[in-house]
């Protein structure tokens, strides 16, 4: 079953709207605005530990939705503990995309964790074209494959008009990533829908891991925010009280 949230993509799973105050560098860097875009850290693969620093550079126009929420037990002395997990994947239409998963005792609660563990997965994705290079990039830029348990999931370049030729969890997911045209290929137990989508989001990783030869141009290396930046963040930051995350 999918559900749909109606959470507008702003705060802890929406609705959140208290003071951010960022607890690693990279969200003081945010914060303060010395990092303008999201593509800077991409750049340099800051790991982002903050949901909030998405929330910042993407929030307006993240839409996020449940694939999936299935019971999970375990077998202990006194019968079984049920507990749930949901899929949600999470994406602005426009080259971002994450994927979440979280288990918990509560389905609202398992949600909410699977939004924030999505927001902290987000990747940029790479478009391109079937043939001549004309209008935006609207499809993968070469063959890629993704691969969890025994799904595989190949993407293929197609024409523009085309549209995305592919089963309903990939093409959510395509769909949010922001491709219009793209043909599928997927191997394995599809019917396992974790290892589904985590596999096509794989493959959609996969398009910034080919050097292409419109790329082969010399790289001009610049500093990192960490040391552009590392007199600002030698300052003494007056760190607020910590707040319990509840999940």
């Amino acid at each position: 079953a999918v559900v749909s949230t109606q959470s507008t993509g702003t705060g802890r799973g929406g609705g959140d709207s208290k003071e951010w105050y960022p607890c690693t560098k990279l969200g003081r860097l945010v914060k303060d605005g010395m990092i303008k875009k999201i593509e800077e850290i991409y750049l340099f693969s800051l790991p982002i530990k903050e949901a909030e620093i998405i929330d910042f550079f993407l929030g307006s126009k993240l839409k996020d939705e449940v694939l999936k929420i299935m019971p999970v037990q375990k077998q202990t002395r006194a019968g079984q503990r049920t507990r749930f997990k949901a899929f949600v994947a999470i994406g602005d239409y426009d080259g971002h995309i994450g994927l979440g998963v979280k288990c918990s005792k509560e389905v609202a609660t398992a949600i909410r964790g699977a939004i924030i563990l999505a927001k902290l997965s987000v990747i940029p994705v790479r478009r391109g074209y079937w043939g001549n290079k004309i209008g935006m990039p609207h499809t993968v830029p070469c063959k890629v494959t993704g691969k969890c348990g025994s799904v595989l999931v190949r993407l293929v370049p197609a024409p523009r008009g085309t549209g995305l030729v592919s089963a309903p969890v990939p093409k959510k997911l395509l769909n949010m990533a922001g491709f219009e045209d793209c043909y599928t290929c997927a191997t394995g137990q599809t019917a396992t829908l974790g290892n589904f989508a985590k596999a096509t989001f794989a493959a959609i990783a996969a398009t910034y891991a080919y050097l292409t030869p419109d790329m082969w141009s010399p790289t001009v290396f610049t500093n990192s925010p960490y040391q552009e930046y590392t007199d600002y963040l030698a300052k003494p930051f007056v760190k607020q009280p910590k707040k319990e995350v509840k999940y």
